[in-house]
């Protein structure tokens, strides 16, 4: 055999696998970059949705939550369906709880929605958060009135945002659906990565 040939092709070969040692090592790189990519995206996208939990849409949802509890015992008490109209006999009763138990309750509220107004899930500010700020701002002006002594007016001018229950509570229960399919991801792949780094070091077991 003519040892010119068989150099050539020792060269040869040694040339493949460095190429594909180039290339493997590119390959191995690139699927680690897009990896840790996704991963920091996944882990910002959590971060997020926990901050708009915890600052926004959680305290919000308590609150109303607390709220609407308050206002059906305080209609079981009268024995009433609805607070409208409000009677000469209920009057005090209804000052009592407005001042002292609704008010407080719409205040934290007006100030989550104003200060952390930047977790809001949508791209504009929906109409029944800003309705809700009106509302407050109408019951504001008539307990002004009630230090007063005048009692003409019994309720704000600017009536309840049907809507704003429920959009409450479908942002909170969406934002929890979605924190923890993050948090499961998240688990999942620690576990995957805990497993295969397992394998890789004790292969029999």
């Amino acid at each position: 055999m003519d040892p010119s040939s068989l150099l050539s092709s020792n060269s040869s070969l040694n040339a493949v696998i460095l190429l594909l040692t180039i290339v493997l090592a590119f390959v191995g790189y690139l699927v680690t970059f897009l990896t840790n990519r996704v991963m920091a995206r996944h882990a910002d996208r959590l971060r997020l949705v926990n901050q708009r939990i915890n600052e926004f849409y959680g305290p919000l949802y308590v609150a109303t939550l607390a709220g609407n509890i308050a206002y059906k015992s305080l209609l079981k008490k009268q024995g009433k369906t609805q607070c409208h109209p409000i009677r000469d006999e209920d009057l005090k009763e209804w000052v009592l709880w407005v001042t002292t138990i609704f008010m407080p309750l719409n205040d934290t509220r007006e100030e989550i929605i104003i200060k952390n107004a930047h977790l809001i899930v949508e791209e504009q500010m929906p109409q029944c958060l800003l309705d809700f700020v009106t509302h407050v701002v109408g019951y504001k002006a008539l307990i002004a009135k009630w230090a007063d002594g005048d009692y003409s007016e019994r309720r704000s001018m600017i009536g309840w945002p049907p809507e704003f229950d429920l959009y409450v509570e479908r942002s909170y229960a969406a934002l929890k659906a979605e924190q923890t399919r993050l948090l499961h991801t998240a688990f999942s792949r620690a576990w995957h990565r805990l497993f295969a780094r397992k394998q890789r070091y004790w292969p029999g077991r």
